[in-house]
């Protein structure tokens, strides 16, 4: 059985807030007796002198202080505990999963989420970055309520929301590029080309072309473009994450005789829309919102 009741807590924090017993009980709208009995029966309840009389207005003691500071932490807890109850009861979502092709601009994906943390503070967020048919598989299993791939898996429809492109490029000073030509397959397969590993667990696909003689493969989109910048070999990247280290000058697109730059249209699928709640469904829109823009970017 606990001594105290958050309430008591509350008064507490109004007298130190408002800076006295008459302004807090104007604060929140109760009579100051009730606030100076309640906050004495807390004093009392504890054996420890929380408020003390300096003039015309109450402070906090030294412990008051310490103890306040924890109490304020439950009552925040307590109201955002309410907060998530009002939300359910209306259908908001506890959590969203979301799975997200590491193809899209990681600063659309963060806009989007930080405006879904304004609007749905109290709902978790579930983000798992995939390539290629990671995403699609992760849709299928029922493990993801969003996805953003270049895929729609087979028995969904996915919207179209924004067109990927992907540039060839190498670092300034790489042998291709003394070559001083338009280059051709050839050419290409004599140098070391960084894939990006297909993230699905079961049957994987590869994209592009593969034909380098050196190939090395790995899992992330940010490991390929340091690897690049090092003059380690070269690949095709997404636009979005290699355009400003073009324009550093520590990445040069390669000019190729045909296919320097490829186009993908990325989709925004739903696990079921008539059945997605009012967060799953902002979290969509922002999305398409965000990507409204890119292809005036490149």
């Amino acid at each position: 059985m606990y001594k105290t009741t958050l309430d008591q807590w509350r008064m507490l924090q109004a007298v130190v807030h408002h800076g006295g017993f008459a302004q807090a009980a104007e604060a929140i709208h109760k009579s100051q007796s009730t606030i100076n009995y309640a906050v004495h029966k807390l004093q009392d309840q504890l054996g420890l002198p929380l408020l003390e009389v300096v003039g015309r207005k109450a402070r906090l003691t030294e412990a008051g202080v310490l103890m306040l500071r924890r109490a304020e932490q439950l009552l925040g807890q307590a109201q955002q505990l309410e907060e998530i109850a009002d939300g359910l009861a209306q259908g908001i979502e506890a959590e969203i999963s979301i799975a997200v092709d590491e193809v899209f601009p990681p600063e659309y994906l963060s806009n989007a989420l930080q405006d879904l943390s304004l609007a749905y503070p109290n709902t978790r967020v579930q983000l798992v970055e995939t390539i290629l048919s990671g995403g699609p598989e992760k849709l299928l299993a029922g493990e993801v309520e969003l996805l953003i791939a270049g895929q729609v898996p087979q028995g969904f429809l996915g919207e179209p929301i924004m067109q990927a492109q992907f540039i060839a490029v190498a670092h300034p000073d790489h042998p291709l590029h003394r070559l001083r030509r338009p280059l051709n397959l050839p050419d290409l397969a004599g140098h070391r080309q960084i894939v990006i590993r297909d993230s699905a667990l079961g049957q994987r696909v590869d994209s592009g072309w593969l034909g380098a003689e050196q190939r090395w493969t790995v899992s992330h989109v940010a490991t390929s473009v340091d690897m690049i910048r090092r003059g380690m070999g070269f690949a095709w990247l997404p636009a979005s994450r290699v355009m400003p280290h073009v324009r550093q000058g520590d990445l040069a697109e390669l000019t190729l005789e045909t296919g320097s730059r490829r186009v993908s249209t990325l989709y925004l699928t739903h696990a079921g829309e008539d059945r997605a709640g009012p967060a799953t469904r902002h979290l969509a829109q922002l999305l398409s919102t965000e990507c409204q823009t890119y292809a005036d970017l490149f």
